[in-house]
């Protein structure tokens, strides 16, 4: 399920750090250059923690103090997108005398790689955690299997 692009950076990690992970290879792979064109076009850092089940990969984007309404969450060409874009604010630009987070948009994407069945996710937002569920596809989730080695 999961190959990472990031939009902020241009980079892409895969599962559990840099290398090849489970789901796919390094940004520049079967998806060549990142087709958005946003990077380091003031889209901010979101962290993200990727729990696998037996059953689901559950995504859990930490992003405070968000509006609901304006979070959307989309697959497309097997690529699940989270972006976050507020309405313009009309009124004048707060002056802070410390600001350590942002409530800016920003972008994140992730290859899903056959690995889940789009038509059943889902997406809950609550106390500053989006939680994208996506339920594995059975077909393409195979155990691992040990091989004896003679």
């Amino acid at each position: 399920m999961y190959k990472e692009h990031r939009c902020h950076s241009g980079k892409m990690n895969s599962r559990f750090g840099s290398g090849e992970g489970r789901f796919g290879r390094h940004f520049g792979g079967p998806f060549g250059h990142h087709k958005f064109g946003m990077f380091n076009q003031g889209f901010r850092k979101v962290p993200v923690n990727i729990e696998e089940t037996e059953t689901s990969f559950i995504i859990e984007l930490f992003a405070p103090a968000l509006v609901k309404e304006h979070l959307k969450v989309l697959t497309k060409d097997d690529v699940l997108t989270i972006t976050y874009q507020p309405k313009e604010e009309t009124e004048s630009e707060k002056k802070y005398s410390r600001r350590e987070y942002s409530n800016g948009s920003f972008e994140r994407a992730f290859g899903l790689n056959g690995k889940v069945l789009s038509d059943h996710i889902s997406a809950h937002y609550a106390d500053g955690i989006l939680m994208v569920t996506l339920p594995k596809n059975p077909e393409t989730n195979t155990p691992e299997k040990d091989i004896l080695v003679d």
